[in-house]
């Protein structure tokens, strides 16, 4: 089991939303159990797929930038600092409305998977 991850040698990857994902602690490559933790990299004036996990609550914190994260029938504005709860079977997306990259840390449980991911476009 590993313990300890360091960034700058973890390979990024695009979900199924259309992120930039770094999986910073899963159990598919390190071992825990139940849950995952990912920073998500939203580009400048890009929007995520509208998905849902079936399985999976989400919680996102925003790390840097600005954006609109839509869960089911709400919308927020956010900024760095704020923290959002995905309910399992939630539409979700999010927009970078900013001018930086949309950074957010993503925390899974059960862990992320691309098999519990739906697309909704």
């Amino acid at each position: 089991m590993t313990v300890k991850t360091e960034y700058d040698k973890i390979e990024p990857y695009t979900t199924k939303d259309g992120s930039l994902i770094r999986e910073l602690m899963h159990p598919n490559v390190h071992g825990n159990v139940n849950l995952s933790l990912a920073e998500a990299i939203i580009p400048v004036g890009f929007t995520t797929f509208l998905h849902k996990h079936h399985k999976s609550e989400e919680i996102y914190h925003v790390l840097e930038g600005n954006g609109i994260v839509i869960v089911g029938e709400k919308r927020f504005k956010v900024k760095a600092g704020d923290t959002i709860l995905i309910p399992p079977g939630t539409s979700h997306q999010a927009q970078n409305t900013g001018e930086t990259p949309l950074r957010i840390l993503c925390c899974c449980s059960p862990p992320y998977s691309h098999d519990d991911t739906e697309l909704l476009v």
